[in-house]
């Protein structure tokens, strides 16, 4: 609004309200921080969980960075970035999430710092932008080729990976052999390079036993049950054909009016539907198929009769199921029955329905070289198999990101330390206020190895020092073992993680941070009448999860 002799001109509704200058900025970097300081007690081997309650009351517990930032209820548009952050992060790798968070809340804090002390953010975002540069070009310097194949490694980096989620402790290493044996079972040569889609390494999940009942199906399970009780529940040596089509006669289109005028009629329209039925068994029966899993739904006549020829069949598979199992036995999906031939179908050594906890579950086994395999999570409690499947989620994102892009560095703090020494010496090559912040980025790659420090119960201040001093010595591998609870060489201590997830994690925290360092003008409109109130001016809005209200 402005005032020009007396005659207010209007330039925003009424009830908008506006911060500029460096009251937004305050409140864009103060709310992205808190965001940031909320998860970052759950970094590392020894990080904590958080209890997270939704409106309706659901309840998930977890340490993992994108489902913590998921599942917050987070208002500020500021700190909403932080959560895009975790989102491409989880997206992009699969892993690394919570490191992306603080160190996007780290590059904001440092630059809050030189914001009080009359740095231009311009300047900020040059010298951020460079270190970002060099701290790439470290992290590839520092990283070893590895063989994409090489069962060792790939477990070293998959415990690593879970040893970070506190739900999977004590089974890291079974775990870990099991995430491995599948992506190496799905991963695909392409040239000199492997593909890996982890949607082939299915996850299924079922309540009851105990986790280290986990266990890897080199198939597909399938969480229905044979339709109907007259079907055998075991077949050998299984001839399977997939079907994208309904066993069911399709109602016409078009709305048409029969009349029938005595009971022969009434019969014979009955009866040609039930041979329609038995042709399309007939047909799936001719073809050679002892098995037959459908997309839609299947006719209790069709049912009748497939049973009667010993078929076991199953109805209603979800879409990617059915894909999943077409790759795992190497049948084709056929899109009508008419189409169906020998050649079709694929094959099994075992399908099986075997009780899981209270529940049936179809387990096609011995497949000849499954593209697609199926890891059956059990657990104590649903929370706790919900959480047991995002570790091995993560797991299998870090190894598919090996298989795909085979170079590791040491964990345990060491890439960030190895990037901030280094960019304490090319900061020096800056004359002007750009050295500022190249430095303070530095600094904010620290916050990992100090957080990982805190979140040990050890000595933050003691064990910076002492990796500061040994990686200044040019001992690069040295890190933070947090089950000695000293710093060590973490090459030695098999603690590895993929290069491509913390270049990713850097990348993604400093173009968070850049573009909320840009922002010097917040105008938030004013809510719809009986709608939610726009954030306040500064930075309120981001209210938490249940037991975490007004965070900010």
């Amino acid at each position: 609004m402005a005032a020009n002799q007396s005659l207010p001109v209007l330039v925003l509704k009424e009830g908008t309200s506006r911060s500029t200058g460096r009251d937004a900025q305050r409140a864009n970097i103060m709310a992205a921080v808190t965001l940031a300081e909320t998860i970052r007690s759950s970094l590392g081997p020894k990080g904590m969980d958080k209890m997270l309650v939704s409106s309706f009351g659901d309840v998930t517990i977890t340490n993992d960075g994108a489902t913590i930032v998921k599942e917050m209820d987070v208002q500020h548009p500021a700190a909403k970035m932080l959560v895009e952050v975790a989102k491409t992060q989880d997206q992009e790798v699969g892993d690394g999430t919570t490191t992306a968070v603080i160190l996007a809340g780290a590059l904001l804090k440092k630059a809050d710092e030189l914001l009080e002390q009359d740095v231009h953010p311009t300047v900020i975002i040059e010298g951020y932008k460079n270190a970002m540069e060099k701290a790439l070009e470290t992290i590839d310097k520092m990283a070893r080729s590895v063989n994409p194949m090489d069962k060792k490694m790939l477990t070293d980096a998959a415990i690593t990976s879970l040893s970070g989620k506190s739900v999977v402790s004590g089974h890291y290493e079974r775990l870990a052999q099991l995430v491995v044996d599948a992506v190496v079972q799905v991963a695909e040569k392409d040239g000199d390079k492997y593909k890996v889609d982890v949607e082939n390494v299915k996850l299924e999940k079922k309540k009851g036993e105990s986790l280290d009942q986990t266990e890897l199906v080199k198939g597909v399970v399938l969480d229905k049950e044979v339709v109907h009780p007259g079907m055998p529940k075991v077949v050998e040596d299984a001839k399977i054909a997939i079907l994208d089509c309904a066993l069911e006669i399709e109602k016409t289109e078009i709305t048409a009016k029969i009349n029938i005028t005595n009971p022969e009629q009434m019969k014979s329209f009955l009866d040609e539907e039930t041979t329609m039925l038995k042709e399309m068994v007939d047909k799936i029966a001719s073809s050679g198929a002892t098995v037959v899993v459908v997309q839609k739904g299947i006719d209790d006549i069709a049912q009748h009769y497939l049973a009667k020829k010993g078929i076991m069949a199953v109805r209603r598979a979800k879409r990617s199921d059915v894909e999943n199992l077409a790759r795992a036995c190497g049948a084709r999906i056929v899109t009508t029955v008419d189409d169906l031939t020998k050649a079709d179908l694929g094959y099994a050594k075992n399908v099986e329905e075997r009780r899981v906890g209270k529940d049936k579950m179809i387990f096609v086994e011995g497949c000849k070289n499954p593209k697609a395999v199926t890891i059956l999570v059990r657990g104590g409690t649903d929370r706790m198999v919900d959480e047991a499947e995002r570790s091995l989620y993560d797991a299998k994102c870090v190894v598919r990101n090996i298989v795909q892009d085979p170079w590791l560095v040491p964990g345990g703090g060491c890439p960030e330390e190895e990037v901030a020494t280094k960019l304490r010496e090319y900061g020096r090559t800056f004359s002007g206020r750009e050295q500022l912040a190249v430095l303070k980025f530095a600094e904010a790659m620290e916050e990992v190895p100090v957080t990982l420090a805190e979140n040990s119960g050890l000595d933050p201040v003691d064990m910076l020092v002492e990796i500061r001093s040994a990686h200044a010595k040019g001992q690069q591998n040295v890190g933070i073992n947090v089950n000695a609870g000293k710093t060590g060489d973490m090459a030695k201590a098999n603690v590895f993680e993929p290069a491509s997830v913390k270049k990713q994690a850097i990348k993604s925290a400093t173009e968070a941070a850049i573009t909320i360092l840009k922002i010097d003008d917040v105008i938030a409109a004013s809510a719809p009448k009986g709608g939610q109130q726009a954030p306040p001016e500064g930075m309120g809005g981001m209210g938490g999860m249940g037991g975490m209200p007004g965070m900010m």
